[in-house]
């Protein structure tokens, strides 16, 4: 075949796999046998391979092959990925309908309600046709590109009939699929996801893409961005345009002519929730009228024009069939109930928190007892109690324990908390859970490290405490030769962990797990101290004055450094080149706001978190209400009763352009 021809085919093979994917992945409806769509990606990937001029980054073998990516970079979003405000009942729908009503001056709304679909949230931007960017929310303002992933997701076109776009969505994986790779990961003695929603954001974010296209992630788009430039009137029309795109949209959407009708449409898919093959946590209620949008307008966080509504948490009741304890980072002892198997929203439960020993005892739950358990925010399950009238007369009365599940050692609890510790430095444990945390991403954001992993590496004896991380390279033959790692698993760990080297101080500090300091504190600690040396000779007095920090942070951080071990360890970490100073922030007026405390509230230019984010790199602290403390009110457009509160207190309030002149100045 000339290249003329091998043109022309590759041309017509394309076109006809493209149609297919979207027959089956979208239309769920194959025209094709999987036999005959087989051959047909063979032939084209056998053109490619003798004409490589030929492939382009539309072409269906595009989303086959891997790719593995050290790390995702930032994308800033041009239009802020803004939250959603939540309604709980038919009160606030009705609040929120007397509300649009009110700023729009208008005695009837019509609206487009969808299903809320329990996934990851996603931006496309196409230009000249072409799939540019696939981007995460993030924080709104900020995502990961994530493009090389998005295109092993069959349900989204790479090439679209219209020159440039960007849409909004929600990436998902169905219950089936998630129940098959939670079978295999069990097979393989993986750690299983928790949810559908925690397996699909875990998979788009694999570095190895080939992962994607294996786990069968879909997607359902939703927000046509920037629709009225292109002379759509409404949301439903604009969710017909996207499927006249040859995106996928969820055709369980209804037009809703008032609240009332919103409210049938809510109540209808509640009781529809479990038969549906994918996860929903809500319904989205949005102005049908996209004229409107701007009239009603937005907060800092929240469009002012859309709500979700949140289905209540799912109760269902089940048999406690034992108690057990388990031990964490700091040597915390959480208490877990092991039930008898039951569905809860969607994912099989076997297990629920109980919390620690002073909720058993005040619930008086016993073994043998048929409870009450929900998942707290659809996420983590809990007992929330037991049924009285159901009380076996063998059921069980339980007693706390009194040793460690893993080192047996003696419990203590200290006088007037509930929490009994291990306090067993070499408790396994322990020393397994607190090298998670080290390498979490809040921390020192080293990836590649995996639960199992560490349980490997620590039972090997290679991995003991924070600073054999950085000798792992002396094991090199050793870890590739580990079951389901190889050199490339090895490079990307031992790269991500030499990288980490460079974080400033307050990732450290977080990662050393000291008991209360979590990210704000060790930021505000190593702000003030701006190196660990200063830090670790501390005093009480010194450390509790900082704002925010308080006695029983400061205990906590002088009782850490009084240990031996822990002083050692630290040493040991910056011998071996780990940073042990605040980097501050470049901005040269990085101390300007030291010792000042902000309130910000109303809707401003940018989202709330730009600006905490930058007052906090400039030494200054927010807080969500406002006191005698605080120095300044950063006032927008609807401020509500922060105002009132601020002038009682003779609080300073500024508007953004205030705000602006302070950093000038």
């Amino acid at each position: 075949m000339n290249f003329s021809e091998a043109q022309k085919r590759v041309e017509f093979l394309k076109e006809q796999i493209n149609k297919w994917n979207y027959e089956y992945y979208v239309l769920n409806n194959p025209s094709v046998s999987d036999q005959e769509y087989d051959w047909t990606m063979q032939e084209l990937m056998a053109l490619e391979t003798e004409h490589p001029e030929l492939i382009t980054f539309d072409s269906p073998t595009q989303r086959v092959s891997g790719e593995v990516s050290d790390k995702f970079n930032k994308y800033e979003h041009q239009n802020p990925m803004l939250s959603l405000g939540n309604a709980f009942n038919l009160e606030d729908l009705q609040h929120f309908d007397e509300q649009i009503k009110e700023l729009t001056g208008l005695s009837a709304i019509e609206y487009t309600c969808e299903l809320k679909i329990d996934g990851l949230s996603i931006s496309l931007i196409y230009e000249n046709h072409l799939l540019k960017i696939g981007a995460t929310r993030g924080d709104g303002t900020t995502g990961e590109d994530v493009t090389v992933n998005i295109k092993k997701i069959r349900s989204i076109p790479l090439k679209i009939d219209q020159e440039n776009l960007t849409v909004r969505g929600e990436v998902y994986l169905s219950k089936n699929n998630f129940e098959k790779i939670n079978k295999e990961r069990e097979a393989n003695e993986e750690p299983l996801f928790a949810n559908p929603r925690n397996a699909a954001a875990g998979t788009l974010r694999q570095l190895d893409s080939s992962i994607i296209a294996k786990r069968n992630l879909s997607a359902f788009l939703y927000y046509y961005v920037n629709a009225t430039n292109d002379g759509i009137k409404t949301q439903s029309e604009a969710l017909q345009r996207l499927a006249a795109l040859k995106f996928k949209i969820n055709k369980e959407f209804r037009i809703c002519k008032n609240i009332a009708e919103v409210w049938d449409y809510v109540q209808t898919y509640q009781a529809k929730r479990e038969d549906l093959e994918y996860e929903i946590d809500g319904i989205v209620i949005k102005v049908n009228d996209l004229s409107l949008y701007n009239r009603i307008g937005y907060t800092a966080k929240n469009p002012k024009w859309a709500i979700a509504y949140k289905f209540p948490a799912e109760i269902v009741i089940t048999k406690i069939l034992n108690i057990f304890p388990t031990v964490g980072r700091t040597g915390r002892i959480t208490y877990n109930a092991h039930l008898e198997l039951v569905r809860i929203a969607g994912t099989i439960v076997k297990a629920a928190t109980l919390h620690n020993a002073s909720f058993i005892i005040d619930k008086d739950i016993r073994i043998g007892d048929n409870v009450k358990v929900k998942k707290a925010g659809d996420i983590i399950p809990e007992v929330i109690g037991y049924l009285p009238e159901r009380r076996s007369k063998n059921a069980k009365k339980w007693q706390e324990a009194t040793h460690c599940p893993v080192c047996h050692s003696l419990l203590e609890r200290t006088a007037g908390e509930v929490d009994q510790y291990c306090i067993n430095s070499l408790c396994s444990k322990k020393i397994t859970r607190s090298l998670e945390h080290f390498c979490s991403r809040n921390a020192m954001n080293i990836g590649g490290v995996s639960e199992k992993i560490i349980e490997k590496l620590f039972n090997l004896n290679y991995l003991k405490s924070f600073s054999n991380l950085y000798e792992l390279e002396k094991y090199h033959q050793e870890i590739v030769g580990l079951e389901n790692f190889g050199e490339k698993s090895y490079q990307n760990m031992i790269n991500s962990i030499n990288n980490s080297k460079t974080n400033s101080l307050e990732k450290l500090l977080f990662g050393l797990g000291i008991r209360h300091v979590g990210q704000k504190t060790a930021k505000l600690i190593t702000h003030k101290f701006l190196t660990m040396e200063a830090i670790v000779t501390a005093t009480f007095e010194e450390l509790a004055t900082i704002n925010d920090v308080g006695p029983i942070v400061a205990t906590s951080v002088v009782d850490y450094f009084k240990i031996a071990e822990n002083i050692n360890e630290v040493k040991k970490l910056a011998q071996l080149g780990i940073n042990m100073t605040y980097h501050p922030s470049t901005n040269n007026n990085s101390n300007k706001f030291e010792n000042y405390r902000f309130v910000i509230t109303g809707t401003l230019s940018k989202p709330r978190e730009y600006f905490k984010d930058l007052i906090e790199s400039m030494g200054g602290a927010t807080s969500d209400s406002v006191s005698s403390k605080t120095t300044y009110v950063l006032a927008g457009a609807d401020p509500g009763s922060k105002i009132t509160k601020a002038a009682k207190l003779n609080v300073k309030i500024i508007s953004e352009e205030d705000f602006n002149k302070l950093l000038n100045s």
